[in-house]
């Protein structure tokens, strides 16, 4: 009996993981990119792939990328991002 319950157990969370992956593959991806100057391709700039941007203002942007952290960066002079579609 509890070996039926783990193989179903298993057998569910598979279907889960399955389904989750069928519906990434139609979720729209953002690629951001933050820079700490007004020049873009410096080394300090950071990339990031996120699946959702939260807020999006001049002094604030809060995403979660793909590995569902959250993401958030504040300016009390104003952010420099680019947003692009990631493809």
């Amino acid at each position: 009996m509890e070996l039926l319950k783990k193989i179903g157990r298993g057998i569910i969370n598979g279907l889960k993981r399955m389904w989750e992956w069928i519906l990434s593959l139609f979720i729209t991806r953002y690629k951001v990119t933050v820079s700490f100057n007004k020049v873009y391709g410096d080394s300090d700039d950071k990339n990031y792939i996120a699946k959702k941007i939260i807020t999006r203002k001049e002094k604030l942007l809060i995403f979660i990328d793909e590995d569902n952290n959250k993401i958030e960066f504040r300016s009390s002079t104003g952010l420099n991002y680019i947003i692009e579609d990631y493809l």
